[in-house]
């Protein structure tokens, strides 16, 4: 019984010690978890001065902006084929803080956000607001792989083919 007891109480002094927001690891080539302060900014803004109000309305690339001058891209969230623009927009053109992870390549360093919050707030949200506005789009309760179902989706594969070019055809599967 003292075994059990001793066993349990390791386990939760292991748990207690992981931090709140450790951003998960998903095995990608160069990832590592990062977990900073940042400025939310228009990539386009940023980098040559256009600078339409409210960052785009959501319809442009975030990026954060560190302390140190480091412009990190954030191209992804939680939801799978989706971006961190929806997740960022409500802090564009101020602080956050976010957890998840940098993925260093030598063409290019990215990060992928899977939560965020006001910085010194106590709570994480987590990076899905992609998939809660597809939702309520699509009057649907079901956001999973919704890129196969997504009308938008189905018109530009339809337009330009499933690899981007429609003189480009995949071969059969057998």
């Amino acid at each position: 019984m003292a075994r059990g007891c001793i066993s349990l109480l390791a386990v939760f002094l292991m748990l207690a010690a992981i931090p709140a927001g450790a951003a998960q690891k998903w095995g990608i080539d160069g990832e590592m978890t990062a977990q900073f302060e940042a400025k939310v900014v228009d990539l386009l803004c940023e980098l040559n001065g256009d600078c339409p109000e409210k960052c785009g309305g959501g319809k442009r690339q975030l990026g954060l902006l560190r302390d140190d001058g480091r412009l990190l891209i954030a191209v992804k969230s939680n939801t799978l084929f989706a971006g961190a623009t929806l997740d960022l927009l409500p802090y564009c053109g101020g602080r956050v803080e976010v957890d998840g992870l940098i993925i260093t390549h030598p063409s290019m360093v990215i990060y992928m956000l899977q939560k965020h919050r006001e910085p010194g707030a106590a709570d994480w949200i987590q990076a899905t607001a992609f998939a809660k506005d597809w939702k309520k789009r699509n009057g649907t309760t079901d956001a999973k792989r919704w890129f196969r179902r997504d009308p938008q989706t189905k018109d530009v594969i339809g337009a330009f083919g499933k690899v981007g070019r429609p003189d480009l055809v995949p071969p059969p599967v057998e």
